[in-house]
């Protein structure tokens, strides 16, 4: 019987032919590489990879789906089954820290935002994501300070990891069709960061903080953690708002907040 797809779950599942190579072509896989897909579906992706790997975990929430999934892993012995949240999965079991981990997957708009903040916490084990995101999520993720998306998402996925736009994909490559058009995106999270916060805790709150009330200045969104003379030391105007600073300036203000503490 065929599955239909739930609304709950966020399901779109992908079956356009052209996309997924698409898909693969970008990944660049090896036969050795650790490869992990987080909500593989109905596995039009996974049997793609299969035959390219030794090894590939999927994360699947919906138990309808595994089924075909253990029907897969008859023919590849490699694929690991794992019937979770991907919200609330330990990516950290999957490595022994000598391979790290390439995370793919077509995400549910519903919860692509907090997951992507769930991965980036396992940044140190992972060498690079490829997802198809809504474009609207991608765009702000590869966001420029002053172009008007940048947000907490674009300044914390930046922070740590490098942002490749790939390609869009149209609605009707999906089935159900969504209402938005997606886009495939590539994460590679930095060997050595950039600009290094002394404090993340530190720099995620007022990342935070300053985005709540985005159509301030920093003079006002920062208030209670910063003054105008501190703001000011950083060669930053405080009447400037929240989506102009870089990461880099970002990463200062929070060093500053964190030396005075």
């Amino acid at each position: 019987m065929q599955h239909k797809a739930r609304k709950r779950f966020g399901q779109n599942f992908l079956t356009d032919d052209h996309v997924i190579d698409r898909i693969v072509q970008s990944i660049g896989i090896h036969a050795e590489d650790k490869l992990v897909e987080i909500g593989p579906g109905q596995g039009a992706l996974t049997r793609e990879i299969l035959p390219l790997v030794n090894e590939l975990d999927v994360i699947e929430l919906d138990r309808d789906l595994i089924l075909g999934l253990e029907l897969l892993k008859s023919r590849y012995p490699g694929l690991q089954i794992h019937n979770a949240d991907a919200m609330r999965f330990d990516f950290g079991q999957l490595t022994n820290n000598q391979t790290p981990l390439r995370v793919v997957g077509n995400l549910p708009y519903n919860i692509s935002t907090p997951l992507i903040f769930n991965l980036l916490a396992h940044a140190n084990i992972i060498k690079d994501m490829h997802f198809m995101l809504q474009k609207e999520v991608v765009e702000r993720m590869a966001a420029t300070p002053g172009g008007g998306q940048s947000g907490r998402l674009t300044i914390m996925v930046q922070y740590r990891c490098k942002v490749d736009k790939l390609f869009i994909v149209p609605p009707e490559s999906f089935d159900p069709q969504p209402k938005v058009e997606s886009a495939i995106v590539r994460l590679t999270p930095y060997a050595e960061l950039p600009f290094v916060a002394k404090n993340e805790k530190d720099l995620a709150n007022l990342v935070t903080q300053a985005f709540s009330q985005r159509r301030k200045t920093l003079r006002n969104c920062l208030k209670t953690l910063l003054d105008i003379e501190q703001i000011e030391s950083l060669g930053i105007d405080p009447k400037r708002r929240p989506e102009t600073l870089s990461v880099e300036e970002f990463v200062n203000l929070a060093n500053l907040f964190t030396d005075q503490e």
